[in-house]
């Protein structure tokens, strides 16, 4: 690959990242799931993430920020990526079939006070969809990250949906959403210990 090539690249990767800067109504409902996630885990909830392939490592890496930390030292806030127990995704898929490995977990983990975020570039996943399904008969907030379409999913629950049909470029805007997620949530939550509804440790 040449140089010319790579910068091209990054280039369209550049080119769909502004076109989330300008997209109002997508800002907005970053926002808007960030205090969802907040007023979550101030009840005693939880943040739960779910994805398949780069998604599913995607569900991983934002929910470890929540965990762990992100860009304060402070306490772990509650949260959690689906399937990350083989010998459940052997036992589930084995006993029910692979689409319903996520719903699954979710019917013996979830709560309403918790927010489920499914992470998909094309919004047709059928374990996706079956835990969004499972999601909303359990009470549980689903905001959704897609791509450009929506998919299916775009008529199940709410949709932050990339301006991009390509991959890649969706999957790296859904990190970059995650992040800035992950950051508003931290630093509402410790930054403002008297209404977080926490320790306030930093």
């Amino acid at each position: 690959m040449s140089s010319a090539e790579i910068k091209a690249q990054i280039r369209a990767s550049i080119a769909v990242k502004e076109a989330v800067l300008a997209d109002e109504e997508l800002l907005g409902q970053v926002h808007q799931l960030a205090q969802a996630c907040l007023a979550s885990l101030r009840a005693g909830g939880k943040i739960i993430f779910a994805g398949n392939g780069g998604s599913f490592a995607d569900a991983q890496h934002l929910s470890a920020e929540f965990t762990s930390r992100f860009l304060l030292d402070r306490a772990p806030l509650a949260s959690l990526a689906l399937a990350t127990n083989n010998s459940a995704i052997s036992a589930i898929g084995n006993d029910y079939g692979y689409e319903q490995i996520f719903a699954r977990e979710l019917q013996a983990i979830a709560k309403p006070e918790d927010v489920f975020i499914p992470i998909s570039t094309s919004g047709n996943s059928d374990n996706i969809l079956a835990a969004v399904l499972t999601a909303g008969k359990l009470g549980v907030k689903s905001v959704a990250w897609t791509g450009q379409s929506g998919g299916k999913l775009r008529k199940m629950c709410e949709c932050i949906r990339i301006p991009s049909r390509e991959t890649a470029r969706i999957q790296e805007c859904h990190i970059l959403l995650g992040h800035i997620v992950c950051g508003l949530v931290e630093a509402a939550y410790f930054q403002h210990p008297e209404t977080a509804g926490g320790s306030g440790e930093k």
